[in-house]
């Protein structure tokens, strides 16, 4: 028994095999839309044969800035100061003057120059420097036969120098007596004192006149 086809059924079959195809050929199309390439038709421009110099088109030209306006230098005013006016005074000299063994001429007094005070200066170097009575050696002798030595120098073994500054007056007596350099224990005080008792100097001279200069001398100290 033959079977009767069905139109439908076959429709239905074949609706789906063409929208597969359908689908695929939709496909393809949209992909070669976005793979197709365009190309201008426009001619191409030989740059060899182009005439344009394009370093002067390039070229950009340097500004040029104006130099500063030069600095106004203010001329020094000259101002005119009139020359010393010389005053001319007429003096009358009279020379007919009769002379005779009577006439009395009177002799010129001239006013004596005010002395001028000389500074009490005190030199550290004179032409004629002072001196000891008697010498350096009769001074140290006077040093060493009366100074005594500090016993606390003595316990503690101190031996040195002391210098000791002093001025000597124009008199020769000896005054403003310091020690400028000392060794301590006692010993500074010591010198100090002792030369304080020191007769008279022989006063130092400058220019043969009797200066007050002062003196630095070394007092030693020293165990024996």
């Amino acid at each position: 028994m033959e079977l009767k086809k069905n139109p439908e059924a076959d429709l239905a079959k074949k609706s789906g095999l063409f929208l597969s195809i359908g689908l695929v050929i939709s496909l393809a199309l949209v992909i070669m839309a976005f793979e197709w390439k365009f190309y201008d038709d426009g001619s191409f421009v030989d740059l060899g044969k182009v005439n344009d110099n394009f370093e002067d088109l390039m070229e950009v030209p340097p500004t040029e800035q104006p130099p500063p306006p030069p600095p106004v230098i203010q001329q020094p005013e000259i101002i005119e100061v009139p020359d010393e006016e010389e005053i001319e005074e007429e003096i009358e000299v009279n020379l007919d003057v009769e002379i005779t063994q009577e006439t009395v001429v009177e002799a010129i007094v001239f006013e004596e120059a005010p002395e001028e005070e000389v500074a009490d200066q005190i030199f550290s170097v004179v032409e004629d420097q002072p001196e000891p009575a008697g010498g350096y050696p009769a001074f140290y002798k006077f040093i060493q036969k009366n100074m005594d030595y500090p016993a606390q120098a003595r316990r503690m073994g101190v031996e040195g120098k002391v210098y000791v500054q002093f001025v000597v007056d124009k008199d020769g007596s000896i005054n403003e007596v310091k020690a400028i350099k000392g060794i301590g224990a006692g010993c500074d005080e010591e010198a100090v004192r002792v030369v304080k008792s020191a007769p008279k100097w022989k006063p130092g001279k400058q220019r043969g006149r009797a200066v007050k200069v002062r003196m630095v001398v070394p007092i030693t100290f020293k165990l024996g």
